[in-house]
């Protein structure tokens, strides 16, 4: 049983990762075992995110006056909830493939982005979203593109020339 005092913490630190979070999503970790549960918990914090398992009203009561107010209200059950503290994307995917790895015990039932309520679609497009970092590689690939093209180009004509080949590009095409 928790003290006063440790029911205000938690409360406190719940609040806290309310407020730096860029989304909130709510999520179950019962039915994991404890080496399950603990990879989970290191795969969150490896995407720069957390989860955070207690009672329900403990949650409520930190959600009070919050964008998760709402989802947070009158939860059954039990629930544990993740925060995404940078790329959202990241946490919802790392859930997911934790519900698909662990067999539908790691259920991504609600969330937040940027204080809006997601749909149930909205979740899943996120949740199958590319990573921040796969986003970022292939952008710079394609802005990478025309540059390898023209080293090819200029390389081509290099050789061309090595040979002693008179022939135009053009005229190789045809």
């Amino acid at each position: 049983m928790l003290t006063r005092n440790e029911k205000e913490k938690v409360i406190e630190e719940i609040k806290g990762n309310i407020d730096k979070s860029r989304a909130v999503f709510l999520t179950n970790l019962v039915g994991l075992s404890s080496n399950d549960a603990v990879s989970v918990r290191k795969n969150l914090r490896e995407a720069k995110g957390a989860v955070v398992v207690t009672k329900n009203t403990l949650f409520e009561l930190a959600a009070k006056g919050t964008d998760c107010e709402k989802m947070l209200k009158s939860l059954k059950g039990t629930n544990a909830v993740a925060f995404a503290f940078e790329d959202a994307p990241a946490i919802a995917k790392c859930l997911k493939n934790s519900n698909d790895e662990f067999g539908d015990l790691v259920p991504l039932r609600a969330g937040i982005l940027d204080g809006e309520l997601l749909s149930d679609d909205q979740l899943k497009q996120l949740a199958n979203l590319p990573s921040r970092n796969e986003m970022l590689g292939t952008l710079f690939a394609t802005f990478n593109a025309p540059i390898s093209a023209l080293a090819r180009v200029l390389n081509a004509v290099i050789e061309m020339r090595e040979n002693g080949s008179t022939e135009t590009v053009e005229n190789k095409e045809e």
